[in-house]
């Protein structure tokens, strides 16, 4: 038996909740439990509701969906946050995904490819629209995503240096490069280690530095 997944619903507008909430419980296995106008409200039925994973809009007044993204990330980690916009631009996505979002998904796409992003989240993997996966496609777009330490550790494994050799050229704890290859991988939508050494090894014969 599928195991039912639990959404909390964040958008200023009811319609588009509404809409949302008709598409969601179609799906047998998906329970929308909660729905919010704003982060502070969403943050609220967060504590009050067993939730799993949060569909969340960027343009929202007051604190919008990026800072919210942010905002769940470090109260309740074990919450996953898909982001749902009508944005396209790459900005968006960076800074969604910095913050700590498993996936991003355009209000235009078809409902079967919101259902898709729900289920790819919440098996661990990260999901891109269509539109947007063709720009991640660039090495350059990429490395937008990653900060100036996570490119230099990327730099190093594609030398295919270990945690530990890594560690010492950086003059940093193993177990900080552990989180960095985490982050990377998270970022960048990696799943295995072995996916990540070619990424890195493809992406420093670019020319790019760390």
């Amino acid at each position: 038996m599928t195991q039912t997944i639990r959404i909390l619903l964040v958008d200023d507008h009811p319609l588009v909740r509404d809409g949302l909430r008709a598409r969601l419980e179609a799906v047998a296995h998906f329970d929308v439990v909660a729905e919010a106008g704003g982060a502070d409200e969403a943050l609220a039925q967060a504590r009050t509701h067993q939730i799993d994973l949060v569909l969340m809009d960027i343009n929202m007044r007051g604190i919008n969906g990026i800072e919210a993204t942010g905002l769940f990330r470090q109260a309740f980690p074990q919450i996953a946050v898909l982001i749902l916009s009508m944005h396209d631009k790459i900005e968006y996505v960076s800074q969604a995904i910095a913050a700590g979002a498993r996936g991003y998904v355009l209000k235009d796409a078809p409902g079967k490819d919101i259902v898709f992003a729900i289920e790819t989240v919440m098996s661990g993997g990260i999901y891109y629209s269509a539109a947007l996966a063709r720009q991640l496609s660039n090495p350059q777009v990429h490395d937008s995503f990653l900060t100036s330490r996570e490119q230099q550790v990327l730099q190093h494994i594609a030398n295919g240096e270990a945690n530990k050799q890594i560690a010492r050229a950086l003059d940093l704890s193993v177990r900080t490069v552990e989180t960095h290859r985490l982050n990377i991988k998270r970022k960048l939508g990696i799943e295995g280690q072995a996916e990540l050494i070619k990424y890195a090894v493809e992406h420093a014969s670019t020319g790019q530095s760390g």
